[in-house]
């Protein structure tokens, strides 16, 4: 979990995080009837959710052609969220977990999620052309692409 702990490091706000009980992480995997990927939930676990605000102003800086990551949703707005924007246009089967700074949303596909798998692809839903496309192999893939910057 190397890329993980190093993007919390280099990206991380340097506001105290909450570490997120195992048993609420469950409790949202029961009502998403999904088994979120291990390498997400040993984030949640370990850190909570994790403010990037950096991370625009670097990716902004270089030039560079990757989806800024700012924010990593609550858990109830993992499911909250993940209902609504369906409901306005987002293609049904995503799970929603992190959002940019401009209303697009990062996700994981409801299919990956359903057997216990150490780590699955992440997908980006652009909220103004109401599309969804992969923009990683893997969840500790796609922040350890943050950690090249």
């Amino acid at each position: 979990m190397h890329s993980i702990d190093l993007f919390v490091k280099n990206w991380g706000s340097k506001q105290a995080m909450t570490p997120i009980d195992s048993a609420d992480i469950a409790e949202l995997e029961q009502r998403l009837s999904a088994i979120l990927p291990d390498t997400y939930k040993y984030l949640l676990s370990n850190y909570g959710l994790v403010h990037t605000p950096n991370v625009l102003t670097k990716i902004c800086d270089l030039g560079v052609d990757i989806s800024e990551v700012q924010d990593f949703l609550s858990l109830e707005d993992v499911y909250s969220l993940s209902k609504l924007y369906e409901m306005s246009g987002m293609p049904k089967g995503h799970i929603l977990f992190a959002s940019d700074c401009k209303g697009n949303m990062f996700c994981f596909k409801l299919s990956d999620c359903q057997r216990q798998q150490m780590d699955v692809a992440v997908w980006l839903f652009d909220h103004q052309y109401q599309t969804v496309e992969k923009v990683s192999a893997s969840f500790s893939k796609w922040l350890g692409e943050f950690n090249k910057l």
